[in-house]
C-alpha cells in the first residue's frame, strides 16, 4: 500500500515553520541547497520558499535547464506558493577564461539584467574538495577564490533584501 500523499508539496514548508516564525529563530537566511532536478523535493523547496536564487553554470545545457526550472518556479508560484519571488540567477563555475562561459554570461545577463547578480562563481579547485571534507569552502579555505566569491555574493544578497 502507498504512503498518503496528501498536501505532500508542503511537507518541507511545515517542517521549517519553526525557523519561519518571526522572533522565533536566529537566523535571518535559511537557505535550501537542491540538486539540479525538478522533482518532489525541489518542488518542495520552492513551496517553503520566500525567495530563490538559482545557481547558473557557465555552460551551454545550463540555458536550457535554466528555461524549465523558471517555468517550474512560476509552476509553482500560481499553484502552491504565490508568495515565491526570484531573487536572482547567479552564473558558477565559470572559467571566464573560455569563449563558451563569457557567451552564456552574455546570455544569461542579456535575457535577465536586472535578475543576474554581479558576482560570479569561478571554476574553483577548492570548491569542488569542500564536499568531500564535509565542510563548507569557507571552513576549508576561507580565502580562496571561490570562498571570496561566496562571500561577495551573500553581500550582494543582503544588499538587495
Amino acid at each position: 500500500m502507498l504512503p498518503r500523499l496528501e498536501r505532500r508539496e508542503y511537507r518541507l514548508r511545515m517542517g521549517l515553520e519553526p525557523v519561519r516564525a518571526p522572533g522565533k529563530t536566529p537566523f535571518s537566511y535559511v537557505f535550501i541547497d537542491c540538486p539540479p532536478s525538478l522533482d518532489l523535493l525541489t518542488v518542495n523547496a520552492l513551496v517553503a520558499a520566500d525567495a530563490v536564487i538559482v545557481p547558473v553554470q557557465a555552460e551551454y545545457y545550463a540555458l536550457e535547464g535554466l528555461t524549465q526550472l523558471l517555468a517550474t518556479v512560476d509552476a509553482v508560484r500560481k499553484r502552491l506558493n504565490p508568495g515565491l519571488t526570484m531573487a536572482g540567477l547567479v552564473l558558477t563555475m565559470a572559467d571566464l577564461r573560455t569563449n563558451l562561459a563569457r557567451e552564456v554570461e552574455q546570455e544569461v545577463r542579456r535575457h535577465f539584467p536586472t535578475l543576474t547578480y554581479r558576482t560570479v562563481v569561478p571554476r574553483n579547485v577548492r570548491l569542488a574538495e569542500a564536499p568531500s571534507f564535509g565542510v563548507p569552502v569557507s571552513i576549508l579555505d576561507p580565502h580562496c577564490v571561490g570562498s571570496d566569491a561566496y562571500f561577495d555574493l551573500a553581500k550582494e544578497v543582503i544588499a538587495h533584501g
